[in-house]
């Protein structure tokens, strides 16, 4: 209850002294009695030293309080009275009322109690029942719980590590927080990481068998895969020749067809040997990739996958130094094939467990190893067989990674950075070989008495002349040199050609072709030349080796047929780009020989001349001695050369030994041996030149009618020479136009010469006495002005 709020009153007023004292007085009583803030007056009237005022006010203030307070007072204890009464009033209510509720409580106890006896046993029933339910959920989830341990148990023992990982999830997430026996709960807490630390041990060594095990596996598969593509290209080459030589032959295009259909079969058996080549295991990795992943340590195991594979990779990369590269090459590149080979598979099955960027960098770091490891091994050799070994080998290597996906550039381009070197090293192993079979030479023709040996040697380098097949035994118009130095030749061409094909480049005829110009030119032709300047000694050793450069001119053809066919070039091409005879200057070099060996043969017959009667007045019908020595001699020449010489040397020696021949008998008749010659004298050497020329018509068998005017050219000038001094007018020597046109091969000195020993000795000063009267002989008057005209031009 609330009193109301009291009005404002004004505050008493007192007498002052002065009117000022009177309104501070009034201002102090207002704020009083407003409730105002009396502050400023506190401190005003302590600065001015009186709060008897003050002072006063505040008492006739509280004064004036103390009557509202008694009053509200009053009102208040008034109320009080009133309600105290009102509850004296209700006191003998509240006493029936209790008195009743407690009958009533009495009754109801009475009433209740059996019935409180049968709730207690009922909630004591409820609560057993709750008690035996919650017993019986915690047995059954104890028993699914020990299935699983027990079924975890079994797949253990039996190593199904994934199915017992299952179990140990299965109950970890959906038992392991429900299980309400503790005991169980800590087996099962302590149990779980074990059994998984248990399942990766055991899968973890299981990687580790595989990984020593597919070492051998990949030797195995790269041995098996560089196998099949070495068949592959067996075939491939086989095929290749029997259509190319389809093509020369212009055969049916059925032959063609039949050759395609074959080639589509060997790439079936192709693809089947190597779907048999990649058939390898890899349930060890990928049973251990998918436990790990179920471990959740993937990102884990593919780490330890990865750097695993790339210490197998180091370790594979390098070159035993207790073994010899040439024995152990083809190991070092199958085991890294086989590598990649299984890296491939892993990388298309695996299931992310590699990605292809691994994959590059493993096949990177390999190509470089193997790069530094060719690089190092090749400067060392100097055998151009071990050399071409291990490119061939490498290149299938290519072969077969190439049809896995991986680039093999870099080891092409290490390859045929040593072509240079591999031909150096094939040249100096030919040259070799040229000077071993050039120095077992005996010079004779070569028997060959079966047909076998006539394919081996004639046929196989197209030596033969005629398609008729001779008959056995069968002498060859050359020796054992030529098909000696063919073979070498040929298997030269062969190694180039295996060392240049698969090698990334595909026209590779032309470095072909410049090899085996300069295995001609340079090392078969200096071979050549040696051995003629150093072993050939004799007229036959002479004219087998004049013999040999023949036949080498048509094996020379061979060769460079035989290098375009097997650098798949068209034989008509490489016909139009052939060059001239490589072996030309041993053929120039044999045939000089020949040519000088026959003209010192020849020399020996002319010192016979001299034993000719040179002043005679009978003239030798058959001719002088020489002659027909020298004619015996050619004969037996031509007979023998004939056999082994083509016709085209032969005119050519042979006219080199008539024009010898001239000139020997020229050179008698102008040298110092020769003092005076009669005309009977000068009729004989007439009838040793008919005797030249009766042989020279000998060989038109052999010789064109235009070879034949030539070979009678070689003795033209000892003949216009005899025909001179048996003419009647020999001053017609001097007339130009008769001297070009029958005269042109003679010296004007020789003819004076020879026409001063002819001159008849009556005819000098002294035998002008005895014949002063008598007529001079015509001849002898015109030979007389020919000696005086010729002195006049000299």
């Amino acid at each position: 209850m609330h009193s109301p709020k009291p009005r404002r009153k004004p505050g008493p007023t007192t007498a002052g002294a002065d009117s000022g004292e009177k309104l501070d007085e009034l201002l102090i009583s207002s704020a009083i009695c407003n409730g105002e803030d009396l502050g400023p007056f506190v401190r005003k009237t302590f600065g001015t030293g009186k709060p008897e005022t003050l002072l006063h006010h505040l008492k006739l203030f509280a004064r004036s309080k103390e009557s509202e307070i008694e009053e509200v007072c009053k009102a208040h204890y008034q109320d009080f009275i009133n309600a105290v009464d009102d509850l004296k009033s209700l006191l003998s209510d509240v006493e029936s009322l209790k008195s009743s509720l407690s009958d009533s409580n009495s009754k109801l106890q009475s009433i209740a109690a059996p019935l409180l006896s049968s709730l207690d046993s009922l909630v004591e029933a409820q609560t057993v029942s709750r008690n035996v339910d919650l017993a019986i959920r915690a047995v059954t989830h104890c028993v699914r719980v020990m299935e699983l341990v027990s079924r975890a148990n079994q797949h253990l023992q039996s190593g199904s590590f994934y199915l017992a990982l299952k179990c140990v999830d299965s109950i970890e997430s959906d038992f392991l927080e429900k299980t309400q026996s503790s005991t169980l709960k800590r087996m099962l807490e302590k149990r779980i990481p074990q059994i998984r630390g248990y399942v990766e041990r055991k899968v973890s060594k299981e990687l580790g068998d595989w990984l020593v095990e597919i070492r051998v596996v990949s030797r195995n598969l790269g041995q098996l895969a560089i196998g099949e593509a070495s068949a592959a290209r067996q075939r491939e080459e086989e095929l290749r020749m029997k259509q190319k030589e389809a093509e020369e032959q212009s055969r049916l295009s059925l032959r063609d067809c039949v050759y395609a259909l074959k080639e589509e079969e060997d790439d079936d058996e192709y693809e089947s040997g190597l779907e048999g080549s990649d058939s390898f295991d890899l349930t060890p990795l990928y049973r251990a990739y998918h436990i790990h992943q179920s471990l959740s340590l993937e990102d884990r195991f593919k780490r330890y996958y990865f750097d695993n594979r790339e210490l197998q990779l180091k370790s594979d990369s390098q070159v035993s130094s207790m073994t010899p590269f040439l024995e152990s090459h083809q190991t070092f590149f199958a085991q890294i094939a086989g590598f990649f080979i299984v890296e491939d598979r892993v990388l298309r099955t695996g299931g992310g467990l590699i990605s292809r960027q691994e994959v590059e960098f493993l096949w990177d770091l390999a190509v470089g190893n193997m790069c530094a490891v060719l690089e190092d091994q090749f400067s060392r050799m100097q055998t151009a067989n071990h050399l071409l070994l291990i490119k061939d080998y490498v290149s299938l290597l290519g072969v077969s990674l190439r049809r896995y996906g991986y680039t093999v550039d870099a080891l092409l381009e290490v390859l045929s950075k040593h072509r240079d070197k591999y031909h150096e090293l094939l040249l100096s192993d030919c040259r070799k070989q040229m000077i071993e079979a050039l120095s077992a030479d005996k010079f004779e023709q070569m028997l060959m008495k079966k047909e076998y040996e006539y394919s081996m040697n004639v046929l196989s380098f197209q030596l033969q002349t005629s398609d008729i097949a001779p008959a056995f035994p069968y002498i060859a118009p050359f020796s054992t040199t030529v098909p000696d130095c063919c073979r070498i030749v040929r298997s030269f061409i062969e190694d180039s050609v295996s060392f240049m094909s698969h090698g990334g480049q595909l026209d590779f005829y032309d470095v072909v072709k410049k090899y085996l110009d300069r295995l001609l030119g340079e090392v078969l032709d200096d071979a050549l030349l040696k051995l003629i300047s150093t072993s050939v000694h004799g007229v036959s050793q002479a004219m087998q080796v004049a013999a040999n450069m023949s036949v080498f001119e048509r094996a020379c053809d061979f060769f460079f047929r035989h290098a375009a066919q097997l650098s798949g070039v068209p034989l008509r091409m490489a016909e139009r780009g052939r060059r001239h005879f490589p072996l030309t200057k041993s053929q120039n070099a044999a045939e000089d020989t020949l040519s000088g060996l026959l003209k010192n043969k020849i020399d020996g017959f002319m010192t016979l001349i001299e034993n000719v009667n040179w002043t005679s007045d009978d003239v030798l019908q058959g001719g002088n001695e020489y002659m027909n020595e020298l004619i015996i001699y050619l004969e037996t020449l031509v007979s023998t050369a004939q056999q082994i010489l083509p016709a085209k040397v032969l005119k050519r020696v042979l006219r080199d030994v008539l024009a010898h021949i001239s000139e020997r008998i020229v050179g008698t008749l102008c040298g110092d041996v020769v003092k005076r010659l009669s005309m009977a004298a000068i009729k004989g050497v007439d009838v040793d030149i008919q005797l030249l020329e009766s042989f020279t018509e000998q060989l038109k068998p052999l010789l064109t009618d235009k070879e034949a005017k030539e070979m009678k050219t070689a003795f033209v000038e000892i003949r216009q020479l005899i025909n001179l001094l048996l003419s009647s007018h020999p001053e017609n020597f001097v007339n130009p136009v008769i001297r070009e046109r029958s005269y042109n091969a003679l010296d004007y000195r020789k003819v004076a010469a020879v026409s001063e020993k002819l001159r008849d000795p009556s005819d000098s000063i002294f035998g002008t006495f005895g014949t002063r009267g008598s007529r001079q002989n015509p001849k002898n008057k015109s030979l007389d002005t020919l000696i005086k005209r010729l002195k006049d031009v000299s």
